[in-house]
């Protein structure tokens, strides 16, 4: 370089920072009179050191460095420590840093100091912040290919190093644009093209003019320090760079067998994707299980691997193993959603014949030995399609799918079992309802004192019977010792249930039978035929009979007593409803204490109440109130049959009248004509009283009898007509068959019904009886 660009070795070939240089440098330049500066560097492989520069005619100021080329000759293969160096500080003390590169070694590992840029990347981020450096790729002796398909392979390479670099945390989402700025430019061949070439050059000095402007190479410098302390700030950035010992990269050998291996790997993977024979193979494992899949698939990556193999020998032996494992690490990690698949068709294959055998086998063996034997023998095949499943290359563990399994297997064994269970309870729960409901309806129908102990005795008998059975019938299931006592203990409950519900029902009815038993005891005698009010009847005695009856299938279904009868509540009914008056009273309203005036029973729990002492009380009145009307209609028909019965006239009536009528009876005696005047209308009225009924038409009432009597009187008296006239126009008859004829009716018996609710009245030689309606 010229004298008037004061160029001056920074750095020399050993790494020796030259201070007294760079300080006489800023001197002669007057750096620190111009403010802020622009730091540019360049590469040449003909270069020793670091030389740093004044650019001319450039504004505003802008300095040069020129670095060492990569790989040069002089410092042999494996001493690149200092150009990765030289390259770590021309990026952190530049603004701008021009990377040249020839086109056709665009793509290529080396030649685009790929490696270089990955350890100054990696080194760049852990010891510097960012602070914006530009990176200028100027592409030399460009070839036909446009600019614009070659600058995003390019960008695509840097980005591909940037993505690749490992992060401290602090940058881990750190993007590259944080920290450089990438700018592509091209130049035509000097040789081919010399007037294009410097038209070129001088456009690209152009924009190293007003640089800093928005919108110029540096204009997004970060952190810029001023111009006086370059000399200052580049020494620490050396210092640092020195004393750091994680540049060392491998030597060009290596780097050579590194994008080799890979190349060759990626190749070797992208001929197995497209292989014909993986493709069917793949299209089949979609569908259903392969058999022979581990060997045919072990073949394939075999052959692969192989290839592999060949190409790759003579490459670097560390790289090359290294490069072989990571290709059969992708291969494996491409066939590994095959092979997950195809375990994925054996399980459902082993699930689908495990479901098919074990239905079968219900119906031989009981249901744990058919799900044991069933359970291994397809684990077992599981096993073995596993077997054949396996790759030759890998040791994949299926125990995880085979878990799964056992976990289907397992859960439809438990819901079959669930199935069976409930289906067994069932029936047995049905059997033991059907032994309970009817005897049980019938004890609570009976309501005696013994009616809850034969109760308990019934369902202890019957579901002891029944638990019997279902036991046998879980045996088979092989259940542990608290999952049995559970469904039986379910079943007792059951069988508890049963009783509890059909009292609740019996319960909801009390009134109705409780009316059915007081028309039965009230109504039928002791051989249950209905009973005929004579008069002679105690209708107290029978009526209180009948209501403590009553009472009793009242206090019987007032609570349920599954337990124990430890209750007092027939007593606490027969006080407060039957009994009403206690001994030595003979005032009620002097009764202060009512019994049922309680929402709940003593010694009775809540649950156990069916029918609350204040329910009682009310169910109690209105039982009263509906059958008082029989209770009067008896004694209506007892007093009716009294009065039937009682035809003469009291004693005094019959002195009087045989004192008023002597004379009367005197003259009959005397005329005998009157006498039979007297006897034939005796005869006519006797004949009128039977045809009209009117003993049984007066019981109704005076006046419903009059009304009836009138209606029927005139057809009585026109049918007696009647057949007398029959009767004197027939022939003489034999002596007995005419006094026969002419014996009364009075020996006929007529029964009529009245209105319902009334009584029959029957009428016989010793008068009518009567008899208390049945309800119907």
């Amino acid at each position: 370089m010229g004298d008037a660009c004061f160029s001056t070795q920074l750095i020399d070939g050993d790494g020796v920072f030259n201070v007294s240089g760079l300080d006489n440098f800023m001197k002669e330049v007057k750096l620190g009179e111009c403010g802020l500066s622009i730091l540019g560097i360049f590469r040449s492989q003909t270069t020793k050191g670091i030389w740093l520069a004044k650019a001319q005619n450039i504004e505003p100021c802008t300095l040069v460095m020129d670095l060492e080329g990569t790989d040069g000759r002089e410092r042999g293969e494996d001493d690149t420590a200092f150009e990765k160096q030289s390259a770590l500080f021309a990026l952190a003390v530049s603004d701008i840093v021009l990377i040249n590169m020839w086109c056709h070694d665009i793509g290529r590992e080396q030649a685009a100091n790929k490696p270089l840029l990955k350890t100054v990347f990696q080194v760049m981020m852990r010891l510097f912040s960012p602070r914006k450096t530009t990176l200028l790729f100027v592409i030399r002796d460009k070839s036909k290919t446009p600019l614009e398909n070659l600058e995003p392979i390019l960008r695509e390479d840097i980005q591909k190093i940037w993505d690749a670099v490992p992060k401290p945390h602090a940058h881990k989402e750190t993007p590259l644009s944080e920290f450089f700025n990438v700018e592509v430019v091209a130049l035509s061949s000097y040789e081919e093209k010399e007037e294009l070439f410097k038209e070129q050059v001088s456009h690209l000095r152009d924009r190293f003019r007003h640089s800093i402007a928005p919108g110029g190479l540096a204009g997004d410098r970060r952190g810029v320090v001023p111009a006086s302390g370059f000399s200052f700030s580049s020494q620490q950035f050396w210092k640092v760079i020195k004393e750091n010992k994680d540049l060392d990269l491998p030597a060009h050998k290596v780097m050579v067998a590194t994008v080799r291996c890979e190349e060759i790997g990626n190749e070797k993977v992208a001929n197995f994707t497209a292989d014909e024979e993986w493709q069917q193979f793949e299209e089949a494992i979609q569908h259903d299980y392969v058999p022979g899949f581990g060997k045919k698939l072990s073949n394939l990556l075999d052959r692969c691997l192989s290839e592999y193999d060949v190409e790759a020998i003579y490459f670097d032996e560390g790289v090359r193993t290294s490069k072989r494992q990571q290709l059969e690490s992708k291969l494996l990690q491409l066939v590994n959603p095959a092979y997950q698949l195809l375990l994925g068709h054996l399980r459902t294959r082993t699930l689908e014949g495990f479901k098919e055998s074990f239905d079968k086998a219900l119906t031989k063996e009981g249901f744990a030995v058919a799900a044991r034997d069933c359970t291994q023998t397809f684990l077992e095949q599981f096993d073995k399609g596993s077997e054949d499943a396996a790759i030759q290359q890998v040791k994949w563990d299926p125990s995880k799918v085979k878990d799964k399994l056992k976990r289907d297997i397992e859960a439809h064994v438990a819901a079959v079992r669930a199935a069976k269970l409930s289906e067994l309870c069932a029936k047995y729960e049905a059997q033991l309802s059907k032994a309970l409901a009817e005897p049980v309806e019938a004890l609570l129908d009976s309501a005696s004192e013994d009616t809850w102990p034969a109760i308990r005795k019934l369902l202890q008998r019957e579901t002891e019977a029944v638990i019997s059975g279902l036991e046998s019938a879980l045996s088979a299931f092989e259940l542990d010792e608290a999952t049995e006592k559970e469904l039986l203990a379910k079943l007792d409950n059951h069988g508890r249930s049963v009783v509890e519900s059909k009292a609740k029902e019996e319960a909801g009815r009390v009134l109705i039978r409780m009316k059915d038993r007081f028309s039965a005891l009230f109504s039928r005698d002791a051989d249950s035929m209905p009973r005929m009010w004579t008069g002679k009847e105690d209708i107290k005695a029978i009526t209180k009979t009948a209501r403590s009856a009553s009472m009793k299938l009242l206090a019987t279904l007032a609570a349920i007593r599954l337990d124990e009868d430890g209750d007092n509540i027939e007593n606490t009914l027969s006080l407060a409803l039957v009994d009403t008056v206690r001994p030595g009273t003979t005032d009620r309203s002097i009764q202060s204490f009512d019994p049922l005036a309680s929402s709940s029973w003593e010694r009775v729990p809540e649950e156990k109440t069916l029918i609350s002492p204040v329910q009682c009380k009310s169910l109690w009145r209105q039982f009263k109130a509906e059958t008082e009307y029989t209770v009067t209609q008896a004694i209506a028909a007892q007093e009716a049959n009294k009065r039937n019965n009682n035809w003469l006239p009291p004693p005094w009536a019959l002195a009087a009248m045989a004192i008023l009528g002597f004379n009367e009876f005197m003259t009959l005696l005397k005329n005998p004509l009157y006498l039979g005047v007297i006897f034939v209308v005796f005869l006519v009225g006797k004949a009128i009283w039977v045809q009209l009924d009117i003993a049984t038409e007066f019981q109704n009432g005076f006046l419903p009898a009059l009304l009836s009597l009138s209606t029927k009187f005139v057809p009585t008296i026109m049918n007696i007509l009647k057949r007398l006239a029959d009767e004197g126009q027939r022939p003489a008859a034999p002596e007995r068959q005419r006094e026969m004829e002419l014996q009364p009716t009075n020996r006929s018996s007529y029964s009529n019904v009245t209105s319902a609710g009334s009584s029959s009245v029957t009428t016989t030689e010793n008068g009518p009886e009567y008899s208390s309606p049945v309800a119907k």
